[in-house]
């Protein structure tokens, strides 16, 4: 009886795991990605209770670590470090630090920096960063969420806000030529309203041409269909190695991403009052 129940389960724990791989065909593939980690292990500790003859259980033991595989090879940095810095950073409405979080981006001294839950109560981190970026562009949806494009680079054009999608993005002016700046805030997956949101971004990294560098709390872990889309509709490369930046429980999960037309390097910032922690990309916007 024990061993039946342990194979109902560990065949589960293998359907799952096998459509964490499938948010392609229907966005609950995504929200079970972000478990594929704890997915996997779980599905090899059953394997290896159920009793089956040896070939079958190797079989599920590979299963389990090739899965595992696809996760781990994004902490390799994918590309070398490029000349412009980008300050990534989930404020959090409630920020606690404010002046430690200022004092960070000061002393990073990022060419552009990207805000997400930009509230009334910590706005004022942008007057403390306004001597050393004077072009702020804020986009206000709620008395607790905004998003925030902030940079030392001369602009031009028409700097814009999409609620829709929760995007901010501002034209500035680079060595290498004019690029798009913006700020993402996307929301959690499904059965959350990230799918839809996605439809409208997709659509927006379409007209970019890789001309644009994103900073943003995707919610969503670079291995899923969504963050692989998001490459291919834009033409930017994500930069890496990816970094655990929000704590959901005991899993430490990769949310937050930097794209850029040539990827770059990260490094990983403090908390700073946040639940988010900062990334810090060096990235490239010319080959």
């Amino acid at each position: 009886m024990v061993k039946t129940l342990v194979r109902i389960l560990a065949a589960l724990a293998l359907k799952a795991l096998g459509l964490s791989f499938a948010g392609a065909l229907h966005p609950v593939g995504d929200s079970l990605a972000v478990f594929r980690v704890g997915l996997a292990f779980l599905a090899l500790l059953l394997v290896l209770g159920t009793g089956l003859p040896r070939g079958w259980r190797l079989t599920g033991v590979a299963l389990c670590l090739a899965a595992s595989g696809s996760v781990f090879w994004h902490k390799l940095p994918p590309a070398e470090p490029g000349p412009l810095i980008l300050y990534q950073k989930n404020m959090f409405h409630r920020n606690s630090d404010i002046e430690g979080l200022a004092r960070d981006i000061l002393a990073v001294s990022p060419d552009i920096v990207t805000l997400q839950e930009v509230s009334v109560e910590n706005e004022a981190l942008l007057d403390l960063l306004w001597d050393a970026y004077p072009n702020q562009h804020l986009c206000r949806y709620t008395p607790r969420s905004g998003i925030a494009v902030l940079t030392r680079l001369e602009t031009s054009g028409t700097p814009f806000c999409s609620e829709n999608i929760g995007l901010a993005g501002v034209e500035v002016q680079t060595d290498s030529g004019p690029v798009w700046a913006m700020a993402l805030h996307s929301a959690w997956p499904y059965p959350g309203i990230q799918p839809g949101q996605m439809a409208w971004l997709y659509w927006y990294l379409g007209q970019v041409d890789r001309t644009a560098v994103i900073g943003g709390d995707f919610n969503m872990v670079p291995w899923s269909h969504t963050l692989r889309r998001v490459a291919e509709t834009s033409g930017l490369e994500r930069a890496g190695p990816s970094r655990p930046t929000f704590q959901l429980g005991p899993a430490p999960l990769p949310i937050d991403h930097v794209f850029a037309p040539y990827g770059g390097r990260t490094e990983a910032r403090g908390l700073l009052g946040s639940d988010h922690r900062g990334i810090v990309a060096h990235v490239s916007v010319t080959d």
